[in-house]
């Protein structure tokens, strides 16, 4: 198992990678064919973010689903133990649910998902320049809006077509809000999000309307 450990704008000591390792080697009674674990240290400047200053991200690539968990705290070792904690239980529950799949195979009919229009404005200050997209998967782009103190972090990712059960299951095994994925039923973008309890939505892009910028008058 490869465990890296980086720092995104700070520096990460040889004392925190190898405390990280002696964590983190226990991973592998969750998910004995793990491949690499990654960590992603983050500090926080903002003095008045004091006790959320150092941030921790763990992803754990598998053969399966990846599984993601990140916590903050004051310090970075008390955020990867926070976020140890739920990756933990994260690989527990895959785990279960892939025993559960095993033996109910007709489990991969999923409950009907209650599927709303979401309107979401977006309101940005208004910046001549063009904003520079990431060109390869795994590429992130970080720019900021001109002088405003906007900054939008772009990352390109590859898309698998998969039913929307099991990007609901992904959505869960790293611990996010929402889900984006290309629907293997209808072939198109879509997203899938938490709304309240167990229930879940779903948004779709018609990729067939026309998209060409309109000319001006």
């Amino acid at each position: 198992m490869e465990i890296v450990v980086v720092g995104r704008h700070t520096e990460v000591a040889d004392r925190f990678r190898r405390h990280a390792e002696d964590k983190l080697a226990k991973i592998e009674q969750y998910s004995p064919t793990v491949r690499r674990v990654d960590v992603e240290v983050t500090h926080e400047n903002n003095p008045r973010l004091a006790n959320i200053k150092e941030r921790v991200e763990i992803t754990v690539r598998d053969k399966g689903p990846v599984v993601r968990a990140e916590a903050a705290a004051d310090d970075r070792y008390g955020a990867l133990d926070l976020a140890l904690d739920k990756l933990q239980e994260r690989l527990r529950r895959a785990h279960e649910r892939r025993h559960a799949k095993r033996r109910s195979p007709q489990r991969n009919n999923v409950p009907p998902v209650d599927v709303e229009a979401l309107a979401l404005e977006v309101s940005a200050p208004n910046v001549e320049e063009s904003i520079p997209h990431p060109e390869k998967p795994g590429e992130a782009v970080e720019v900021q809006l001109g002088d405003s103190p906007v900054t939008i972090r772009q990352k390109l990712h590859t898309a698998d077509s998969m039913t929307l059960a099991n990007a609901i299951d992904e959505m869960e095994m790293v611990g996010h809000d929402f889900f984006l994925f290309v629907d293997s039923d209808s072939g198109r973008p879509s997203v899938a999000y938490r709304r309240h309890g167990w229930t879940y939505g779903v948004i779709a892009l018609d990729t067939t309307c026309d998209c060409e910028p309109k000319s001006g008058d």
